[in-house]
């Protein structure tokens, strides 16, 4: 595959830097990386978005990820792999990332599980790197940037 065109965010600079500064902020947020990267790849793996699916392993995998993770994080619900505030932030991301698949796409049910294991600094933290996730899994997947591509 090749891509269309450059990542827009590259080819307006001045954007890339705020979208990098909200990635930062992310990890001040009292998260651990491994469950930011948990989250990074599974909202990637919804969308599509080989690019970041790609990049999203090897840094989960420098975040101490294991590979029983990777493998599983797309059946995290079926996997042993994971832990219950891990299960709780991947299904927030999940209902975050398909929010036109129901008419209450964050069910309080989720919400709560998730608010049981994260404070409102950590959930902050969640819900900007699915946010900030989904944003750059859809500049990649429209612009078609392929995986292993540098930018």
């Amino acid at each position: 595959m090749e891509a269309r065109m450059k990542n827009p965010a590259v080819v307006l600079p001045e954007a890339m830097q705020p979208l990098l500064d909200v990635v930062r902020a992310t990890r001040r947020g009292g998260v651990p990386e491994a469950t930011l990267e948990l989250v990074h790849l599974r909202a990637s793996q919804i969308n599509g978005c080989s690019f970041c699916v790609d990049g999203g392993v090897k840094s989960a995998r420098k975040a101490g990820v294991s590979d029983d993770q990777l493998f599983a994080v797309a059946a995290w619900r079926e996997a042993p792999y994971f832990s219950d505030a891990e299960r709780a932030a991947l299904a927030l991301t999940e209902a975050a990332t398909r929010l036109a698949d129901s008419s209450d796409p964050v069910p309080d049910h989720l919400w709560d599980a998730a608010a049981d294991h994260f404070d409102e600094r950590q959930l902050s933290a969640i819900i900007l790197t699915i946010g900030i996730t989904n944003l750059f899994n859809r500049l990649n997947a429209t612009t078609r940037q392929p995986a292993g591509a540098g930018w």
